[in-house]
């Protein structure tokens, strides 16, 4: 169904989200407040990752940068998702080199069981009042999501310590200690579901649930294992009234098990065409995606060409969120992704 009005960012996203007729194509970009903007180069000189994140000010600046300089139709916030550990009193740090780094890895019974729930408004009030900043700033022009770390994503930075190639310690507990597991896994889905519930509350407009690194697992790992608490992560989203995206990488084994979790939109990688993966999500749900991330490294030429055969196999169905397979890589030019956007805007105008 053509649209002839002229719709506000946050419109536009909202509408494709809940598979509506928009004016355009909605883009966000994974990443999009990061190393490939100068502006937050130069806040990171002077800050570390950890301090912007829990800092509301320079928090809403930097996720407040990519509207500012590419047009995008959302702003994400800009967080990690490892600010929960906070509240559960787990340290931890961020090497800008490695990533998450956990300094007491919980891989015990005593691990699992000293891990605490607590109200996330007390253990990360920064993330909120930052927020509130970026709303009142949009004045409901371009949406805002919030997000969190997947169930399973998140029990394997707890288990490993670090990133991790092999994934072997958390396979060995799932594997081998199911029970531990389980309980591993009901502590994190009541923290994320509180977590998304507060961000929701503070004033985001949708929810994405970066499950990253799920696609190492095997199908019936996941439906047995992961899929159980993802899925009662986005009801919760759901019954708050706000839109969900489902997101992982190397996925293309899991979608129909995905889909089952839930989520409104399933976000896809670029390893599937968009078409392909739409008709094996179904015409229920909306996608997110795909354009390979290092298309945007050559010359924008090349990018350009990519995009639109991303737009082709979309074909106009309700539903699309233009975005990456994953996130901006450092290295890409910023006059790429300010002319991506206006590329996918003028391509897929409604007339």
């Amino acid at each position: 169904m053509p649209t002839t009005i002229a719709m506000t960012g946050a419109e536009r996203f909202l509408a494709a989200a809940a598979r509506q007729p928009v004016d355009s194509t909605p883009v966000w970009f994974m990443r999009q407040a990061g190393r490939c903007l100068a502006g937050y180069r130069e806040l990171r000189e002077r800050y570390d990752i950890l301090t912007l994140t829990r800092t509301p000010e320079l928090c809403a600046q930097v996720t407040l940068m990519p509207v500012q300089e590419f047009g995008v139709d959302a702003a994400v916030l800009y967080a990690d998702i490892m600010l929960p550990l906070f509240g559960m009193g787990v340290p931890f740090s961020i090497d800008p080199g490695v990533g998450p780094i956990v300094h007491e890895p919980v891989r015990s019974a005593a691990g699992v069981e000293g891990l605490q729930v607590v109200d996330p408004r007390e253990a990360t009030p920064d993330l909120f009042e930052a927020i509130g900043l970026v709303r009142r700033e949009l004045d409901g022009r371009t949406a805002v999501i919030g997000f969190a770390g997947g169930p399973f994503t998140v029990a394997s930075y707890l288990i490993e310590g670090r990133p991790t190639k092999d994934f072997a310690r958390t396979k060995a507990i799932l594997y081998g200690e199911p029970a531990l597991w389980h309980r591993l896994m009901e502590t994190l889905t009541e923290v994320t579901v509180r977590y998304l519930g507060a961000q929701v509350d503070a004033g985001v407009q949708a929810v994405q649930l970066f499950d990253s690194w799920m696609g190492v697992l095997s199908v019936d790992a996941y439906r047995r294992a992961v899929l159980p608490y993802s899925a009662r992560i986005l009801a919760s989203v759901g019954r708050r009234g706000v839109p969900s995206i489902h997101f992982g990488t190397v996925t293309a084994h899991l979608l129909e098990a995905i889909t089952e979790a839930g989520g409104d939109v399933i976000s896809v990688d670029w390893r599937l065409p968009l078409d392909q993966a739409w008709a094996r999500i179904g015409a229920g749900r909306g996608i997110q995606g795909n354009l390979e991330p290092a298309a945007l490294l050559g010359s924008f030429e090349v990018a350009a060409a990519e995009a639109r055969d991303v737009l082709h196999s979309a074909a106009g169905r309700p539903g699309h969120i233009f975005n990456l397979g994953h996130g901006v890589l450092p290295e890409t030019p910023s006059d790429h992704l300010r002319r991506l956007v206006e590329l996918v805007h003028e391509e897929t105008a409604r007339q």
